[in-house]
C-alpha cells in the first residue's frame, strides 16, 4: 500500500496539459465500514463514464474505441513522429472525454495524417473496432475520418456566439440533429407554462430532445430501461451495495432515493433526492452521482453526468463552517437591493473535503469548489451544501511552486511578496465564499423563471458568486472571524483575480478565438467592467514592452465589486435577459488581439501547461471466506494511459 504521507506528485506533460496525482490523506484513518462505503460509491462514480462521452458528442465512443485499438494493437514502428502525434491526440481526447477541447470546446486538429491512421486501422484486428453491422473497416474509416480530420465537421462542442443558432452550431449530443434553438426553447417554455411555478422541476435536465419525424418533439429520458440504461443499471448496482455501509439512516435514504430517480427518471423524485441529500450533514463520507451541471448544453438546460466521492477534512472544515454559521450576517449586509436578499438563510452547510475519486465531468479536470443543488427553490427552502476540495487545491499549489508564473506577470516585488504571503490562503477563502455563500445567496422575485437568462445564465451565476466572494474577502468580519490574517491580506486576491481576468487567462485561448467557457467569461466580465468603470482604481500599464495590471486603490475596488454585484443580482433576480446579454457580450467575450499575442509569447517562454488534470488513485478490496470485505487498499502507481485503458475496458457500458 502506498504511504499517504511520503507519496510524491507524479507529472506527465502533453499538448497544453499537465497530469498530476492527488493524495487522499486521511483515508487510512477511516474505519473499515467507511472505507467500504467509499469503495462502492467510487465504483458507482466510475460506471457513468461512457454517459458523459456520449453526451459530449455522438461519435465520441466509437472514435475512442478506434483510437484505443490502434494504440494497443498497432504493431508497426511506434517511434515515428506520426505515431507520437497520434498518442498525443489520443491523450487529449481522453482528457476531454471526447474530440473537443474540455475548456475551449473547439475540435482538436490531429498532428498526424489521415493516411497514417487509415493504414494503422487496417492493420489491427477488425474484431476490436467499432464496426456497425455489415460495415467494413474501410467504410468505418470513411464514416469517422471526416469527424476527426475535417475542421468543418463538428467544429465546436458548445457554441455560445450571439446571433447564431446555438443548437445547429454545437456538436454536443443533447438534441437530435436538426432541432433548432427556437424549437427547443418553445418546447420547454410550453412545459414550464403548465408546471408548478412555485416548485418547478429542472425541465429537460435528464433527457435527449428528439423529433419523431413528423415535426413533433419528445424527450428520450435517461433512466434504467431507457437511454443510458446499461450504464445506469451498473451505477444502481454499486449504490445498492453501498447501502448496508451507510453511516446513518438519512444517508441510507439519500442513496435509496437516488436509486429511485435512476430507475424512473422522474424529476420530482430528483428534487426529493436533493432535499434529502442537502439535509444529510452528519456523515463523514459524502458523494454526488448523476446529471448535475449544465455548462455543456448551449441552452443551459441539460446536465452532464458526473460523480465523485469525498470525506470531510475535519481540521480544515473549521474555516468553511465559520462562514456557513454566519451566512445570515453576510446576506443581511450584502450590497444588493434588499428585495433580492433572502430573509432567512436555510440549511447552508459548508466543509473542506478530500476527494476520494473523480468521475464523469469532474475527471480528469476537476472543479476545486462545488455548491449544490442547482434548483433555486430547493436552495431557498432547504439550503445547499458547499465544499472546497482540499487535496486538489493542495496538488495545484504544489505544482505551481517555483514555476516563474507570478514573477513574469506580477507588476513589482512588493505585489509579488503580497501574493507569495497571502495568495494560497486567499484563494482557498475566495473559493469558500464563492461556493458556500455566493451561490447560496440572493433570491429570484416571484414568478421569475430560473432559466430566464438562457445561454447567459451560467456566466451570470458564476459572476454573482465570484463578486460575492470578492466583496466580502475584504470585509473586517473575516479578520474578526480569524479567517484572514490581517486587513491587508485581501489585496492578494484582488490582484491575482484581476491579473487573471485581464491578462493571464488568455493563455487558455487560441489566437483569433473569443472566450466561450462560462467561468472565463465571468472573470473577463468582472475584470474589464471594473477596468472601464473604475480607471482610478485599476489600470493596464506598459513597462518595458510588457503589459501589467496596476492597482492604485484597493478600497475603491471593493466598492466597484459591490456595485457590480448589486447589478448582477438584480439581473438574476428579475430575469433581465437583455441586461445579461449586454454585460456578457460587452465585457466577457472579446479579446484584444495584440495583448493576447503578447501574453501568449510571455507564457510560452515559461514552458508551462495552462491546464491541469488528475490521475485517480485505485481502490481494491480483499474478501474473507464468507465473502465479506476485510481490507480496502489504496494505491497511486497507475500511469495515465494505463488508467484510461483500464476504465475503457472495465467500465464500458455503451
Amino acid at each position: 500500500m502506498q504511504n499517504e504521507e511520503t507519496f510524491q506528485f507524479a507529472d506527465e506533460r502533453f499538448a497544453d496539459l499537465q497530469m498530476l496525482r492527488y493524495q487522499v490523506p486521511g483515508f487510512l484513518d477511516l474505519n473499515l465500514r467507511q472505507q467500504v462505503l467509499v469503495y462502492y460509491l467510487s465504483e458507482a462514480a466510475l460506471w457513468g463514464r461512457d454517459i458523459l462521452w456520449d453526451q459530449n458528442g455522438r461519435y465520441n465512443l466509437r472514435i475512442r474505441q478506434l483510437l484505443e485499438t490502434v494504440y494497443t494493437d498497432y504493431s508497426e514502428e511506434r517511434d515515428t513522429q506520426e505515431f507520437k502525434e497520434f498518442a498525443i491526440y489520443l491523450k487529449r481526447v481522453w482528457f476531454s472525454n471526447g474530440i473537443h477541447h474540455h475548456y475551449g470546446c473547439m475540435k482538436f486538429q490531429p498532428g498526424f495524417t489521415s493516411s497514417f491512421l487509415r493504414r494503422a486501422v487496417l492493420s489491427v484486428p477488425a474484431s476490436k473496432l467499432p464496426l456497425r453491422e455489415k460495415q467494413s473497416v474501410e467504410e468505418l474509416c470513411d464514416e469517422l475520418f471526416p469527424v476527426i480530420f475535417n475542421p468543418e465537421v463538428c467544429p465546436k462542442r458548445v457554441n455560445q456566439t450571439e446571433g447564431e443558432d446555438l443548437l445547429l452550431t454545437s456538436s454536443c449530443n443533447y438534441y437530435q440533429e436538426g432541432i433548432t434553438q427556437a424549437e427547443a426553447e418553445e418546447f420547454y417554455a410550453s412545459q414550464k407554462a403548465s408546471g408548478d411555478a412555485a416548485h418547478p422541476i429542472m425541465y429537460g435536465m435528464n433527457s435527449t430532445l428528439m423529433c419523431d419525424g413528423k415535426g413533433c418533439l419528445y424527450e428520450d429520458v435517461w433512466h434504467s430501461g431507457g437511454k443510458y440504461g446499461n450504464a445506469i443499471d451498473h451505477i444502481i448496482a454499486c449504490l445498492e451495495l453501498a447501502i448496508p455501509y451507510a453511516e446513518n439512516v438519512r444517508q441510507k435514504e439519500v442513496i435509496e432515493k437516488l436509486i429511485d430517480f435512476y430507475r424512473t427518471g422522474d424529476l420530482k423524485t430528483f428534487d426529493a433526492y436533493t432535499i434529502l441529500w442537502v439535509g444529510e450533514t452528519k456523515g463523514e463520507v459524502d458523494f454526488t452521482n448523476g446529471f448535475t451541471e449544465v455548462y455543456g448544453d448551449p441552452l443551459g438546460l441539460k446536465a452532464s453526468w458526473e460523480g465523485y466521492v469525498n470525506f470531510v477534512d475535519k481540521k480544515a472544515t473549521h474555516r468553511a463552517q465559520l462562514l456557513s454559521d454566519n451566512a445570515q450576517w453576510f446576506e443581511d449586509h450584502s450590497p444588493v437591493d434588499p428585495r433580492f436578499r433572502k430573509e432567512v438563510c436555510r440549511g447552508v452547510s459548508a466543509k473542506v473535503i478530500n476527494a476520494a475519486i473523480l468521475g464523469g465531468d469532474l475527471y480528469p479536470s476537476s472543479a476545486i469548489g462545488i455548491n449544490l443543488p442547482n434548483s433555486d427553490w430547493v436552495r431557498a427552502e432547504y439550503g445547499s451544501k458547499s465544499v472546497t476540495i482540499g487535496n486538489l487545491t493542495h496538488a495545484y499549489n504544489q505544482a505551481a511552486k517555483g514555476n516563474g508564473f507570478r514573477e513574469e506577470f506580477v507588476i513589482n516585488k512588493e505585489t509579488l511578496d503580497l501574493l507569495n504571503l497571502y495568495g494560497d490562503v486567499c484563494d482557498d477563502l475566495h473559493t469558500d465564499l464563492h461556493e458556500c455563500l455566493g451561490h447560496g445567496s440572493g433570491k429570484l422575485l416571484p414568478g421569475v423563471d430560473a432559466d430566464a437568462l438562457k445561454a447567459y445564465g451560467s456566466c451570470i451565476e458564476e459572476a454573482r458568486a465570484d463578486l460575492f466572494g470578492l466583496y466580502y474577502i475584504a470585509d473586517e468580519k473575516l479578520v474578526e472571524l480569524g479567517l484572514t490574517p490581517d486587513k491587508e491580506a485581501y489585496k492578494a486576491q484582488y490582484y491575482s483575480y484581476l491579473m487573471n481576468g485581464l491578462l493571464t487567462q488568455m493563455v487558455r485561448i487560441e489566437p483569433g478565438h473569443t472566450i466561450e467557457e462560462a467561468h472565463m467569461r465571468n472573470r473577463a466580465l468582472i475584470a474589464f467592467w471594473t477596468l472601464e468603470h473604475y480607471p482610478q482604481a485599476v489600470q493596464l500599464v506598459n513597462l518595458d514592452g510588457k503589459t501589467y495590471v496596476r492597482i492604485s486603490d484597493y478600497s475603491l475596488l471593493r466598492k466597484a465589486f459591490g456595485v457590480l454585484l448589486a447589478e448582477i443580482q438584480r439581473i438574476k433576480s428579475e430575469g433581465d435577459y437583455e441586461a445579461a446579454k449586454m454585460l456578457v457580450e460587452t465585457y466577457g467575450v472579446h479579446i484584444d488581439s495584440a495583448l493576447h499575442k503578447q501574453v501568449l509569447a510571455r507564457y510560452k517562454k515559461l514552458d508551462l501547461a495552462p491546464y491541469k488534470g488528475f490521475i485517480n488513485p485505485r481502490y481494491e478490496v480483499k474478501y474473507n471466506s464468507q465473502g465479506e470485505i476485510t481490507v480496502v487498499t489504496l494505491t497511486y502507481g497507475e500511469s495515465y494511459d494505463e488508467q484510461m485503458l483500464r476504465y475503457s475496458r472495465d467500465y464500458r457500458t455503451l
